[in-house]
């Protein structure tokens, strides 16, 4: 089932997401996670968390087969009380923009290079390196996770410039190929 989307300055994506006890309800979890994966391709986005679905729990997904800008080697990702243990690498940037924010890309520097921890759908924990792309799109759903938007990550000034687009988000002034929740 394809899930609305939490808009920019809605209250539920400034929250931190709390963890999940995944194995008291795998099915609910199970349903939620295909349902953000068909909400995700719907949006043709690369990564989804589920506080953009109003849920503040710590789920995000990522499959960036979408990018081939960026990405060769896909796969569907589930990262279920993810726990970033590292980052490192070279400061890298790259041009994100949000499902929550929507017409609005911009330049955003993270590190090429993370180690993530997290439970997969089959309650394995896992603990696995990332590069490149990949990481830039774990590092930005983690933010949601923790109750961060990448526009944060921009200069006080950058932000200042964008200041009547997020106006215009915040009061529902947009267009979208998918669902959304609008503010107002």
């Amino acid at each position: 089932m394809i899930l609305p989307i939490i808009t920019y300055n809605n209250p539920l994506l400034k929250n931190k997401s709390k963890k999940i006890n995944y194995v008291q309800n795998i099915k609910k979890y199970k349903t939620l996670i295909n349902s953000m994966f068909e909400t995700m391709y719907n949006a043709s986005g690369v990564g989804l968390s589920a506080p953009q679905v109003g849920l503040n729990i710590k789920i995000f997904i990522m499959d960036s087969s979408s990018n081939k800008k960026y990405d060769y080697d896909s796969q569907k990702y589930i990262f279920i009380n993810p726990i970033i243990i590292n980052k490192f690498g070279e400061n890298t940037t790259c041009i994100e923009g949000c499902l929550s924010i929507p017409g609005i890309s911009e330049n955003i520097t993270r590190k090429s290079e993370i180690v993530i921890q997290y439970t997969n759908l089959n309650n394995d924990l896992i603990t696995k390196k990332f590069t490149g792309f990949k990481s830039t799109i774990i590092q930005h759903e983690y933010d949601h996770i923790q109750g961060i938007l990448f526009i944060q990550h921009l200069s006080n000034i950058k932000r200042l410039l964008l200041e009547n687009k997020l106006k215009k988000i915040d009061k529902g002034h947009y267009n979208t190929a998918y669902p959304v929740i609008k503010n107002n």
